[in-house]
C-alpha cells in the first residue's frame, strides 16, 4: 500500500491514472442507456445557466455525466491525492477544475477556501456552470454553508443534480461513494432551482441550506429509483429521504 501511495504521487503515474480514468467514465457512459427527468433537462437547465451544479460526496465520479461536451462547465476538487487523481480526470473530459474543499473547525486557509470561492465566483462570471459537493468531507448528508455562500455572493441558482447506474460498485467509504460499471441503465435528475438573495438574513441562509439537504435526498432517492437501486448513503444523516425502487 505504502509503495500505491507513493506512485500515486509520481506526476506521470498520476497523468496515465487519471486519462485512464476518463477513458472509463467514457465507457460508462456509452454504454448505459440514460433516462433523464425531467425529460427535457438540458431545455429546463438552459435559463438557468450559469447555475450552481449541487451533488452528495460520493456522486463526485458521476458527475461528469450531467455535462454535454459543447457545455461549460467548472469543478471544485480537493486538494488531496486523491483529488489530483480526479482533476486529471476531469481535465480529459473537458471539465475546469478548481483546487480547494471544506473544512469542519480548521484552518480555511490550509484548505484553499478562500481562494476557491474566488475562483469560483470567476467562473460563474465568465459563463462556467460550477459543480461541487454540497457537504463538507466526512460530514455526509449534511449541506455546508459554502454552496449557500456561493449562490449568494454570485446571484445564480443552485440546481441539485444527480446520477444513478443500475450495475455499480459500492464502497464503504464515510460517504458511500459509488462508481458506475458499463452495459446498464442509467437515470441522471436535476432538482429544482434554489435562489439565495444577497442580503439575506441567518435564517434564511439557514433555511437555504436546509432546502439544498432536502433536493438533494430527493433526486437522489429519484435517480436510484429509476435505475431499481437504492440509495447507498440514504441512511448516512436521519430524515434522509428514500423512495421505492421503480420497477426493472
Amino acid at each position: 500500500m505504502g509503495l500505491l501511495k507513493r506512485l500515486g504521487r509520481i506526476r506521470a503515474t498520476q497523468e496515465a491514472l487519471g486519462y485512464v480514468f476518463a477513458r472509463y467514465l467514457d465507457l460508462v457512459r456509452s454504454t448505459n442507456r440514460f433516462v433523464h427527468e425531467p425529460a427535457d433537462i438540458y431545455g429546463e437547465l438552459m435559463p438557468l445557466r450559469p447555475f450552481i451544479g449541487a451533488m452528495w460526496h460520493g456522486q463526485h465520479f458521476m458527475a461528469p455525466y450531467l455535462r454535454r461536451r459543447e457545455d461549460r462547465a467548472a469543478s471544485l476538487v480537493s486538494r488531496s491525492s486523491d483529488g489530483e487523481l480526479n482533476a486529471i480526470a476531469l481535465r480529459h473530459l473537458g471539465v475546469r477544475t478548481i483546487r480547494g474543499s471544506g473544512a469542519r473547525g480548521r484552518d480555511q486557509r490550509a484548505k484553499g477556501g478562500a481562494p476557491a470561492l474566488r475562483a469560483m465566483l470567476r467562473a460563474l462570471e465568465e459563463g462556467d456552470n460550477m459543480f461541487l459537493t454540497a457537504d463538507v468531507p466526512k460530514i455526509a448528508r449534511r449541506c455546508g454553508e459554502g454552496i449557500v455562500t456561493l449562490a449568494r455572493l454570485s446571484g445564480r441558482p443552485i440546481v441539485a443534480v444527480a446520477v444513478a447506474t443500475s450495475r455499480r460498485v459500492e464502497f464503504e467509504s464515510w460517504d458511500r461513494a459509488s462508481i458506475g460499471l458499463p452495459f446498464g441503465r442509467g437515470a441522471i435528475v436535476a432538482g429544482a432551482p434554489i435562489r439565495v438573495g444577497r442580503d439575506v438574513s441567518r435564517a434564511e441562509a439557514e433555511e437555504a441550506r436546509l432546502a439544498v439537504e432536502r433536493e438533494l435526498d430527493r433526486v437522489n432517492a429519484r435517480a436510484c429509483a429509476l435505475v431499481g437501486r437504492t440509495d447507498p448513503g440514504a441512511n448516512l444523516r436521519a430524515g434522509a429521504a428514500q423512495e421505492p425502487a421503480a420497477p426493472a
